[in-house]
């Protein structure tokens, strides 16, 4: 037998029991900005420089531009648009660029527990350091935005082996770290269940721009053709397709051109989308009977 992680069992997307999203809709899209912080010359880099490179004034002012410019163009698009979107943003953002949560707050957009740094990972800490992050994350979000953050995405999507059920005994009811399915499906804690929410790997801006090197075009065409077929795949089970963008890579004014026509084209289809955040899709999935999502038996 193979090792395995225990947290879910094989399931043949084809074979589950069907369920429409609201109003009879097939396909929910949601966009996740990702709004991050950064350590001056200490942490990870972004796989745009070799490795001695990775801390340089050049790496760390190329990703600041997505808080002072990148972030309120994407803002102003999507308001353009009238497209909700949902921030995995890293707490020390509070205090770096205040506006930004402001912003969001004002959008009605979600905020997600998503560290305090992305130059740091979480996979590598001890189970009482990972929780003590965990819950000053927390904390910092409920006191900002009122209320606890529903879902959570660990920085790099870094996990340890007990981070999900650290993350379930906090009271998250989703996280986005495990994106092995089109559909939202429940993964085991030791003391429960959290959903597993699906996220983009490939339909993402920092793998397919920075680390594939996709032109704009590409990236926007990526978009639109996973979009198509997704929407035609629809019709036999419901999906989720998530668009995943960060502010100091789409952000810039050439991408932005191109990123506008991929959403207008998501636009054509109302009475078929449901644009919505996770945290209504996880409320959804949270509403179907027992039985019906992989793992809620």
């Amino acid at each position: 037998m193979l090792p395995t992680h225990g947290r879910y069992d094989y399931s043949n997307i084809t074979k589950r029991p069907d369920y429409a999203w609201p109003g009879g809709r097939r396909l929910a899209v949601y966009v996740a900005l990702n709004i991050e912080a950064f350590s001056f010359g200490a942490g990870k880099g972004a796989a745009i420089a070799p490795p001695d490179q990775a801390q340089s004034h050049s790496v760390f002012s190329w990703r600041d531009y997505g808080n002072r410019v990148g972030i309120w163009r994407l803002f102003e698009l999507l308001d353009d648009l009238g497209i909700p979107a949902e921030a995995q943003m890293n707490t020390a953002v509070y205090e770096m660029a205040p506006d930004i949560p402001e912003r969001l707050r004002a959008r009605g957009d979600e905020i997600l527990g998503h560290g305090v740094t992305n130059s740091d990972e979480q996979g590598h800490l001890g189970e009482d350091q990972e929780r003590a992050l965990i819950e000053s994350v927390t904390a910092t979000i409920a006191r900002h935005e009122g209320a606890p953050p529903v879902g959570w995405m660990s920085p790099w999507l870094s996990n340890s082996a007990v981070t999900m059920d650290l993350l379930q005994e906090a009271g998250y009811r989703y996280a986005m770290d495990w994106t092995m399915d089109d559909q939202p499906i429940w993964i085991r804690t030791r003391k429960g269940r959290i959903l597993a929410m699906p996220y983009p790997i490939e339909v993402n801006d920092t793998r397919g721009i920075v680390w594939y090197h996709y032109t704009a075009d590409e990236f926007a065409d990526l978009i639109v053709d996973q979009f198509d077929e997704m929407l035609e795949q629809s019709t036999r089970q419901p999906l989720v397709c998530p668009i995943s963008l960060h502010p100091f890579v789409t952000g810039r004014p050439y991408r932005i051109r191109r990123l506008r026509h991929a959403l207008q084209h998501i636009l054509g289809h109302p009475d078929r989308v449901w644009l919505t955040r996770p945290r209504e899709i996880c409320a959804h999935v949270e509403s179907l009977p027992n039985g019906v999502v992989p793992g809620s038996r």
